[in-house]
């Protein structure tokens, strides 16, 4: 396997100018917090009644900017990964201020993923793909969302470029409440589409790559040239000027290759490379061991130790040590269907976005015991939700209602 590497933007932390300076990040009655830069030292304080409160959250983004390079320094901001606000921004004040209400017992859904097409293979027409949610009822879920608190919208699952209406989803996000990041297979990738994501205000273009053996990748998405597609929508993106995110899925079966796809998106010169561990679908399906995920943590904080190569994020650090299980938590997934999940992954639904309301929804995974206890594994890692998987019916329609399997 060989890339070229293209000019591209400087990923590796840049210097912050000498100048000390402060700035305000967020204000509100009995909290203020600001951003200090000095030198190449970048650190969030907080003073106010509530300091108690936010401090918790202050400390892990500070030990990030401390100890890690940042996936991308601007001479007015810095993003500390692709999976974040910038710093400073009226979304990271949002963010923030949610990490407040948590840290209070109120959970918020700080990210909506929204699934947008069933499709991966090939573009559509608008409104040729049935039962697919309309695009009034997306701006309904983004306006509820954002009402809601939320400051990530992710556009995911197949390939969401190919809905022509996603270029008008993104540019109707408000950027100052939330950010934008979309995911592609770049089935249908080409300079205009990556101008127009540029265009619509995209945070954040992520591409998952899983083998960098062709014939493996294009195994797994089923379709021949699906590798070249994908590393030819980055380099587009790239050019473009686009934040991109190289993504890929750790399984027992491919943990092998993480150093190897680490140095293609260092060649290809991405801004992060983002590592998500595989979630089985049923118990007896192969899982990462407590090994796979020691090796995962060596190398985050590796590579976010050294100044050159693009960030790696891991959710095997985010979730399992920063923040615990985000999914029904912090996370809340739709999908193209309009069912409500607590993430992506686990197969039970919470009620039907056609017939009630995000904050409805949010409520009822919110009211179950299991989704009140901090956890550090995924739920379809954790031995403890999979019983809840082992009580749906052999040839049941997915996603499953949870109330069928589950208490409150």
């Amino acid at each position: 396997m060989t890339s070229e590497k293209k000019d591209t933007p400087e990923v590796s932390l840049r210097k912050i100018p000498a100048k000390e300076q402060n700035i305000e990040v967020l204000s509100i009655p009995g909290l203020s917090v600001n951003l200090r830069q000095a030198g190449d030292i970048l650190e969030l304080t907080a003073n106010g009644a509530l300091r108690a409160a936010c401090n918790p959250i202050l400390k892990m983004i500070n030990s990030r900017l401390r100890e890690e390079k940042l996936a991308l320094v601007e001479e007015n901001r810095v993003i500390a990964s692709a999976w974040l606000p910038p710093i400073p921004s009226p979304a990271f004040k949002r963010l923030i201020f949610a990490e407040i209400q948590i840290a209070l017992g109120k959970y918020i859904p700080e990210t909506v993923s929204i699934e947008l097409t069933r499709q991966s293979n090939s573009r559509c027409q608008p409104g040729t793909v049935a039962d697919e949610l309309d695009t009034s009822t997306v701006k309904r879920i983004i306006d509820e969302a954002l009402e809601f608190g939320t400051l990530i919208i992710s556009f995911t699952e197949n390939d969401p470029l190919l809905r022509e209406e996603v270029f008008e989803l993104i540019k109707y996000v408000d950027k100052k409440r939330a950010i934008v990041n979309c995911s592609t297979w770049g089935t249908d990738f080409s300079r205009e589409t990556a101008s127009r994501l540029k265009e619509a205000g995209l945070h954040s273009l992520m591409i998952g790559i899983y083998s960098t053996d062709p014939g493996k990748h294009d195994a797994v998405r089923k379709s021949e040239g699906a590798y070249e597609r994908a590393v030819s929508a980055i380099k587009l993106a790239l050019e473009a000027g686009l934040m991109v995110v190289m993504t890929t899925h750790a399984s027992p079966s491919n943990i092998h290759e993480l150093p190897a796809l680490y140095n293609l998106a260092s060649e290809l010169g991405v801004h992060e490379f983002s590592v998500w561990e595989a979630m089985p679908k049923t118990r007896n399906e192969p899982v990462l061991t407590g090994k796979n995920r020691r090796d995962i943590l060596e190398m985050y904080h590796r590579i976010n130790a050294s100044p050159d190569g693009p960030r790696m994020f891991a959710n095997t650090y985010f979730e399992g040590q920063m923040l615990g299980a985000m999914e029904g938590r912090r996370w809340m997934h739709i999908t193209a269907d309009g069912d409500v999940k607590a993430g992506p992954y686990p197969p039970f639904s919470f009620g039907n976005i056609k017939e009630e309301s995000l904050k409805d929804a949010w409520q009822k995974i919110r009211s179950y015991t299991y989704f009140k206890k901090q956890k550090s594994l995924a739920p379809m890692h954790d031995p403890e939700f999979m019983e809840f998987v082992d009580r749906i019916p052999v040839g049941a329609k997915l996603p499953y209602p949870f109330e069928k399997v589950c208490d409150k």
